[in-house]
């Protein structure tokens, strides 16, 4: 049951996600629901309220139950943090406290201090994410700084896809918001998006449906490279119908199916 709750969780307020996992063999959706609910619970911290104490609160809430998990102590039960607790071990507890950490970012409507900052967060947000859960999949240490590449790079297509929004509340979301500092940054990240089929050689076939959550990142990046100015507009992503043909090609290519 709490597996059903995380995957409902994840279809409800992540379904891009919740797409990637289905689109992986029921295996992988063990370990992939309970992390992209956990992010989810994480991501979302900052917004549901307008005080950042008790925001601060429920980042500090889930900190606390990773150490739970990192001790091998009794952990808080909750619909994710049960799920959760079964699915890490000791070092991915201990290092997804940085993903925690990092939503910081989204309580405050301070600027970035600088590119490191901008691309730590994302590195330390979705870079994490997809490294851990093809971690606990399988993968070999070696291929570590690739899949955190591609993470980051799927994190920074869905994040300027909520430019328009985050602006709208008050944020300023990007250290160089010009079209052609949008164009860069949406350009160099499609490199890495389109590195998927190079590292999954590298990844058993067990470890691959951690990579599913980035079948659609080269594709808005490019759009982005190419029409920068989507971002201010809010006009990012692609077609429903070419979604869809993509997540298809991509379970494919990648062996799940």
């Amino acid at each position: 049951m709490t597996l059903n709750a995380c995957a409902a969780a994840v279809e409800r307020g992540d379904p891009d996600r919740f797409r990637a996992a289905m689109a992986c063999p029921p295996a992988a959706r063990q370990v992939l629901f309970p992390l992209y609910a956990f992010n989810l619970e994480v991501s979302r911290a900052p917004w549901v309220t307008q005080e950042p104490m008790i925001a601060e609160m429920r980042l500090q809430w889930w900190r606390d139950a990773l150490e739970e998990i990192a001790t091998q102590g009794a952990v808080r039960k909750h619909e994710v943090s049960t799920p959760l607790a079964e699915v890490l071990d000791i070092e991915a507890a201990k290092a997804l406290d940085a993903l925690v950490a990092a939503r910081r970012w989204d309580i405050y409507k301070d600027a970035f201090q600088d590119e490191g900052h901008f691309v730590d967060y994302l590195r330390n947000t979705g870079g994490l994410l997809m490294w851990h859960a093809a971690r606990l999949l399988g993968a070999p240490e070696d291929t570590r700084s690739a899949v955190i590449n591609i993470g980051a790079a799927t994190a920074t297509s869905r994040y300027l896809a909520a430019v328009a929004a985050l602006e709208a509340s008050g944020r300023i979301p990007l250290v160089n918001g010009t079209h052609q500092g949008i164009s860069t940054l949406a350009l160099n990240n499609a490199a890495d998006a389109g590195s998927v089929r190079k590292v999954a050689k590298r990844l058993p076939p067990q470890a691959r449906p951690a990579l599913m959550e980035a079948w659609m990142a080269k594709p808005v990046l490019l759009q982005i490279a190419a029409e920068p100015a989507r971002v201010a507009d809010g006009a990012v992503g692609i077609s429903p119908f070419r979604s869809r043909m993509r997540l298809a090609i991509w379970a494919t290519t990648l062996g799940l199916r």
